[in-house]
Formats: C-alpha cells, structure tokens, sequence
C-alpha cells in the first residue's frame, strides 16, 4: 500500500511523495517524489534525520484552513490525548495510543480534523515536552 506522505527533516528540508516500506522502528524508508520525473530514484530518508513523517490527504493542503489544536466535541477522541512541543517550538496536540518514553518515535492523530495531516509519526529525539492532557 503506498501512503502519502511528507517527511519534515529536523532541519526543515522535507520531502513529498509516496512511501511503501514505511514501518515505526525502522531506520530508514524510500520516499518516490510526487513531482519526480519518470525513472528517477527514491529518497532514502534517515529517521534520525527527521522532525517527523506527516501522512496527508493531500501534497498541497489547504491554504485557506485556519489551524487549530482543539478537538471537535461532537467527535469523540480515540486514545489518549497528548501534546507535543518540537523542538523549533510547533506545538501539536491530538491523540495516541502507541506513545511510550524511549522509543524511537510514535504515532498521534491530529485533535484539529479538518487538518491536511492524517496521523503523524513524532520522531520523540526532535521533541522538546511531550504530556497527556
């Protein structure tokens, strides 16, 4: 299955494309580029390179959304909600259910739904506060 997605390198490359090998634990992935040209390779990407891995719905967004870190009340929350604060001072709130200290990242779903983001894959090294709510 390929997943969307945008990799924001904690140096705030990022790149856009398509990825079928992406697995939590894993150290590196391929990204092939939405705007590739026709044979060229994919991006290795290193997760200890990275802020993040976004799954999107969309490689453009919508510039017109107004973002937002509160949750919908009329949609109840699955998991746990939690905040986290970047390391570049992005703050994300939503919920998980995989977070646990140590380990290498964890997924979270945005509390904001009509964001472009999907879920997203913190890379727990490039954060800086990371609570429950």
């Amino acid at each position: 299955m390929m997943n969307k997605v945008i990799a924001r390198y904690a140096d705030g490359r990022l790149v856009k494309g398509h990825t079928a090998d992406f697995f939590p634990g894993k150290e590196i992935f391929h990204v092939n580029r939405y705007d590739a040209a026709p044979g060229e390779k994919p991006v290795e990407v290193w997760m200890k390179d990275l802020k993040a891995v976004f799954f999107v719905k969309d490689f453009a967004g919508n510039p017109k959304h107004v973002k937002t870190n509160e949750f919908d009340p009329s949609k109840p929350a699955i998991g746990r909600k939690i905040k986290v604060v970047f390391n570049d001072e992005e703050v994300m709130v939503g919920t998980t259910t995989g977070y646990q200290p140590g380990r290498q990242g964890f997924f979270i779903v945005p509390a904001d739904s009509g964001a472009n983001n999907e879920r997203c894959y913190v890379i727990s090294a490039f954060t800086k506060e990371i609570k429950f709510l």
